[in-house]
């Protein structure tokens, strides 16, 4: 693995896009930030949970993996205060936008890392 290919990892795990605007694929980065960050909040917006590890359910621990998988976005959400209203309507799709954007990220990650390594263009 190339010090490229772990750059590139690094900062699309961190900033959604960073990866890709890294190896130069700016178009593709613009695109990839707007639609994860527009789901992101779209799930914030709907009253969506952001998942942290809850002792005696370790299901809690993958959810909290995936909305982790966005990056700095989560950690700015989590400071700005408590998301996630039960009693809300929207509260299962803002989830799932929630933790839909945060895999999808993930797999930029991976996709990123793939064109560093040059099995992708």
């Amino acid at each position: 693995m190339r010090r490229k290919a772990i750059t590139a990892m690094i900062l699309a795990l961190v900033i959604p896009g960073a990866g890709h605007l890294y190896l130069g694929r700016k178009s593709r980065a613009v695109v990839f930030f707007c639609v994860v960050i527009f789901m992101f909040a779209m799930g914030l917006w709907l009253d969506g949970k952001l998942y942290v590890p809850q002792r005696g359910q370790p299901l809690t621990i993958l959810a909290t993996l995936a909305s982790m998988g966005i990056g700095i976005p989560y950690l700015l959400a989590r400071i700005a205060g408590p998301f996630g209203d039960p009693f809300s309507f929207t509260y299962e799709y803002g989830t799932a936008f929630a933790l839909t954007a945060g895999l999808m990220n993930l797999l930029l990650v991976l996709d990123s890392f793939d064109i560093a390594e040059n099995r992708k263009e």
